[in-house]
């Protein structure tokens, strides 16, 4: 399905080549977050250097959402107020919405995309918590859903002519638009997505995760079946992109996973609104200049 001519793959090369480097800081956070002995230390340690990350950390932590009665102005005490894992996936976060386009000549909707992969990446999380804890990190299930239709920022930025015409190609027809993107361009958002993660260093499964989280035959693993499961949700609840909207009778993901009722499934969530909630003051606190 994903397989592509050498001139397309030239293109591709040169769309991914022209994105920006992840930063540095963010790859070392992620680096020293998969040791098992890390420490608060160690993070804290990282992000004081990165000026940008601790201003928008501290953002969030002082949000209205919180509502924390005393006024935090470190890191150090933000590890200590939301966890490790939530500062990584901040900072992360962060990092990632830094890198999108403001505008792009496609038309594409950058604040509905960041929503969606903000909630994806929060619901992929809570199901590899619940569904897959033994299979998979659940922090890496957040960056799978951070980062899993990333290749339609590459499309939009770097080869907005033919994207424009797989956004109204898939409008009109109201399937993804993967397909789309296979007739107009030649490949899916899901292959050069993968070419962007393996740039930006990202761990091997991570990339393959990306890279087949539209495919029917993919691998049955715990990253793989939570992210397309997030994504199903993230649609059905509301946030779907404009180039992938729910449709009403989706096959179910993994029923031997997951079941095929899948409003049980959106349950075991927890609360929704909160998770929901988190990702809006993600977004907002990490576009702020």
């Amino acid at each position: 399905m994903n397989s592509i001519t050498p001139d397309i793959e030239k293109k591709l090369s040169t769309a991914v080549e022209r994105m920006p480097a992840f930063p540095k800081s963010v790859q070392r956070i992620l680096e020293i977050t998969r040791n098992i002995n890390c420490t608060p230390k160690d993070l804290v340690s990282v992000i004081d250097k990165d000026p940008v990350i601790t201003m928008k950390v501290l953002r969030v932590v002082n949000s209205a959402q919180l509502g924390l009665a005393t006024k935090i102005t470190s890191v150090n005490q933000s590890v200590v107020y939301l966890g490790q894992n939530t500062i990584k996936n901040l900072a992360l976060s962060i990092a990632a919405i830094g890198i999108l386009p403001a505008h792009n000549a496609a038309g594409f909707d950058i604040q509905r995309y960041l929503m969606h992969s903000l909630t994806t990446a929060a619901f992929a999380r809570q199901l590899c918590s619940v569904y897959a804890p033994a299979e998979a990190d659940p922090g890496d299930c957040y960056i799978a859903g951070l980062l899993h239709d990333f290749g339609k920022i590459v499309f939009a930025q770097n080869m907005s002519e033919q994207f424009k015409m797989v956004l109204a190609s898939a409008a009109e027809s109201k399937l993804p638009s993967c397909f789309a993107e296979r007739e107009l361009i030649g490949a899916d958002h899901t292959v050069v997505g993968a070419m962007l993660a393996q740039k930006w260093q990202f761990p091997k499964p991570l990339i393959d995760c990306i890279r087949t989280h539209h495919s029917s035959d993919a691998a049955t693993t715990g990253m793989n079946d939570c992210l397309r499961m997030a994504d199903l949700i993230s649609r059905r609840l509301g946030e779907p992109t404009e180039s992938n909207p729910y449709r009403e009778g989706e096959a179910p993901i993994n029923p031997k996973r997951f079941g095929t009722d899948l409003a049980k499934v959106i349950a075991a969530l927890g609360d929704i609104d909160k998770l929901i909630a988190e990702a809006m003051n993600f977004a907002q606190v990490s576009l702020a200049k």
